[in-house]
């Protein structure tokens, strides 16, 4: 009994630490798990005097990629969100406001654009459902990550935090695979096509900066946080880092360097049985 119950934790760990697809609503998405719950927070001090971020109490999955204009655009025409977005194909799509972005989340989780995470109701936004609470209740919950669950992607390493979301304090090398600012580039490249960083993902150190779920005060009008980085910001390189957060954007608010990215919390029976099975996570809906 007692090695048939260390299989299936170890079976369970297996499917934690690995990649997986998601075919929903008519488009790929791919996913890495980050683990490790109940992680302690980031004691560096950022930007703007607050300090803490990163940790998270669940494991959960965030994209590989950033969400690109052919995948938007799949879904906005079937989802009825409006917004053509900008750039194109395998291009992260940018020029997408953060009200937009969520209501694609929901039309992945519910195929309704005003329920899902985020509760719609007369066009305004009355609440967001906590994330961990959202696998359980719809199977499997898409949404923009949170902060905590976007620092903890980018630059958790283990042991601690990175400055960089290639796992080390140095400033990546701009010619090497990482399209961040500085004057090299002069419009995002395709998804997948610089260095896969330190966890599994790619471009959370450039290309198009993204947008997370965090309400930031007091910068504006319900500001929504980004972070990143992008090939077309202009300005200290060290906004590329870890430390730096005093970046948020009103919700309508779109920028042609502003994407996003989506993450996704899996009923915690569902890992198990395809964890058992030795299947991917893969849904089809």
């Amino acid at each position: 009994m007692k090695e048939r119950l260390f299989s299936v934790i170890v079976c369970v760990m297996v499917v934690v630490d690995i990649a997986s697809a998601d075919f929903i609503r008519g488009i790929d998405i791919d996913f890495v798990t980050i683990g490790n719950a109940g992680n302690a927070p980031d004691t560096r001090i950022m930007s703007d005097g607050t300090t803490g971020y990163g940790a998270v109490d669940y494991d959960y999955r965030i994209g590989k990629y950033e969400i690109t204009a052919y995948q938007w655009q799949t879904i906005n025409i079937a989802a009825g969100i409006g917004d053509p977005g900008h750039w194109s194909g395998n291009q992260p799509v940018a020029y997408i406001s953060w009200y937009d972005a969520v209501r694609f989340c929901n039309y992945l989780t519910t195929g309704n654009t005003e329920d899902g995470v985020y509760k719609f109701s007369g066009g305004s936004l009355t609440d967001i459902m906590d994330h961990e609470l959202a696998g359980s209740a719809y199977g499997v919950a898409y949404f923009l990550p949170t902060e905590d669950e976007w620092y903890k992607a980018a630059y958790y390493i283990g042991s601690g935090y990175s400055l960089y979301s290639n796992g080390e304090d140095t400033l990546p090398d701009a010619d090497n695979g990482w399209n961040y600012s500085g004057g090299l580039y002069e419009d995002p490249w395709h998804v997948g096509t610089g260095t896969e960083e330190r966890n599994g993902t790619f471009d959370m150190t450039g290309n198009v900066w993204e947008w997370n779920e965090t309400l930031i005060l007091p910068f504006g009008t319900f500001p929504r946080g980004v972070r990143g980085g992008s090939y077309g910001y202009y300005g200290d390189i060290e906004w590329i880092g870890a430390n730096w957060r005093s970046f948020a954007h009103p919700p309508d608010s779109e920028q042609s360097f502003v994407g996003f990215r989506v993450a996704s919390v899996p009923e915690p029976a569902t890992v198990l049985l395809l964890g058992l099975g030795g299947l991917s996570l893969r849904r089809r809906k």
